[in-house]
């Protein structure tokens, strides 16, 4: 085809290609041979020029290249001037062919015979030949792997700005994130536990082990639940910055749109489990301490109970206060009757028994004695009552010094009670502040992206690394091989 030919059917190409191929479709084999089946009829010549297109796509296809040299037959039969070189093309060939006849000859013998040495040579089959098998796995049949990364933080709320600051300082709260739950949240994300959620989820084995994908790259579909888990950890991964406690997450899949889903929920489930954690926590010992505080309520309640009904059933409000009200009573009954026994004394030193103040006096003496001894017997006897008394039933009544007994054992029942409602409830607003200690947030730094170039595999780095590694140990075996025979 002469050069301005070409040219020409660039041009159409260019044409047909901006008119007809929409973004996305050049690539796209199986539209480019259907565009291939219709220009056939109307052009050709074109028709052959995408067909190249085709077989670059897919360089294997045998039914591609078939259909090329059947499209150049019928081209060389309709319009074989499109098919040779212009004539100054064709006498520059012919004279380079004859000048250039006989050195080619010799140049081919002598390449032939160094292909064949190099073939036969150890270099070629250890190292070369491996890394030519290599390098067109990597090249040619590898898929392509794309990645999506996110980063992580876990945070917990500052509680110094909500809480009174004396009660702040009684709980210890400070705040902020820890690196425990930062390993806690990388250990969970290399779990089992998160690949049989993301498994039922999300499909990972279904996709991995598509049979679209190279055999070596995908997942074999009678693979265990070990060999998943290895394979999962081959392909997700996450690192802990030390300095910030930024967790950062990769993900690898063979579409960039699964791997974006595949670290969204991790993203999703890692906050699920981060906050499992402190909840479960908190509401186990809030339950405990709440369950203890109503114990203690209760027992408050039931002192509460027993002293009141210890007062209606003596009918006394402060025992305490009548016992010294009839203690006062004893002492004036007693200072009344030293009183009285001097006044007897002096009226007889003047007057006989007989006389009527020194009988009045008798009289008086004897009766402030009979009291005394009645408030001493209400302060410490027992007396039968019938049931027009205080007591109910006829039961007996205690003396006061009984009933302050009884009520001080209650009154003491009532504070240990009440000190212990106050312990129980300093203990339960300081759990409820734990309670929300415990409260943490997986922060996402970085939103899961969405790759749109492939990042595995590293052609050229595994290339170099391969070749290196063969030369290593071709050299290696070289040197034993050359102390052996040495050594002979």
């Amino acid at each position: 085809m002469t050069q301005i030919s070409q040219i020409e059917l660039e041009k159409k190409l260019t044409d047909f290609r901006s008119a007809n191929i929409k973004p996305g479709e050049w690539a796209n084999s199986q539209i480019l041979l259907k565009h291939v089946d219709s220009l056939r009829k109307t052009d050709l010549a074109l028709a052959v020029r995408v067909l190249q297109r085709v077989r670059n796509l897919k360089p294997d296809s045998v039914a591609v290249k078939a259909k090329i040299n059947q499209f150049n037959q019928e081209l060389r039969e309709t319009n074989p001037d499109s098919m040779i070189s212009s004539s100054v093309e064709k006498s520059e060939a012919d004279m380079s062919t004859g000048q250039k006849g006989v050195l080619s000859t010799k140049i081919e013998k002598f390449s032939q015979e160094a292909m064949f040495n190099l073939l036969r040579s150890p270099l070629f089959l250890v190292v070369l030949l491996p890394f030519l098998f290599f390098a067109f796995y990597q090249v040619i049949w590898a898929s392509d792997r794309f990645e999506s990364q996110t980063q992580l933080i876990v945070q917990q709320p500052n509680g110094m700005s909500t809480l009174e600051p004396s009660m702040a300082l009684l709980s210890g709260f400070t705040g902020g994130g820890g690196g425990k739950d930062t390993e806690l949240v990388k250990a969970f994300i290399a779990s089992n536990d998160l690949l049989t959620y993301l498994e039922n989820q999300l499909g990972v084995s279904e996709h991995f082990s598509d049979s679209s994908y190279d055999y070596f790259s995908r997942l074999s579909g009678s693979a265990t639940a070990e060999k998943k888990l290895t394979f999962y950890h081959n392909h997700v991964s996450s690192d802990i910055d030390v300095t910030s406690g930024v967790i950062s997450v990769r993900a690898q899949a063979f579409t960039p749109e699964f791997a974006k889903s595949l670290t969204e929920l991790i993203v999703k489930r890692s906050e699920w489990y981060i906050n499992k954690i402190g909840h479960d926590l908190a509401r186990a010992q809030l339950s405990f301490v709440q369950n203890e505080h109503d114990r203690v309520e209760k027992k408050l309640q039931l002192a509460k109970t027993e002293l009141l009904a210890f007062q209606r059933r003596h009918n006394l409000l402060d025992p305490e206060a009548e016992g010294l009200a009839l203690q006062q009573i004893a002492y004036s009954l007693e200072s009344q009757i030293a009183g009285k026994r001097a006044e007897l004394r002096a009226l007889r030193s003047s007057m006989s028994d007989s006389a009527p103040l020194v009988m009045q006096s008798k009289e008086q003496l004897l009766s402030l004695q009979e009291q005394l001894e009645l408030e001493r017997q209400r302060l410490t006897e027992v007396t039968k009552t019938d049931a027009s008394s205080s007591s109910v039933g006829g039961v007996k009544s205690l003396g006061v010094n009984e009933i302050l007994t009884q009520y001080s054992a209650y009154k003491l029942d009532i504070e240990f009670a009440m000190q212990a409602y106050a312990a129980s409830q300093i203990s339960l607003e300081k759990s409820r502040i734990e309670a929300y200690r415990q409260l943490k947030f997986l922060v996402v730094v970085e939103s899961p992206t969405l790759a749109e170039e492939a990042r595995y595999p590293k052609v050229l780095y595994n290339l170099a690394l391969f070749l290196v590694v063969m030369l290593m140990i071709f050299g290696i075996g070289k040197i034993i091989f050359a102390t052996a025979k040495e050594l002979r």
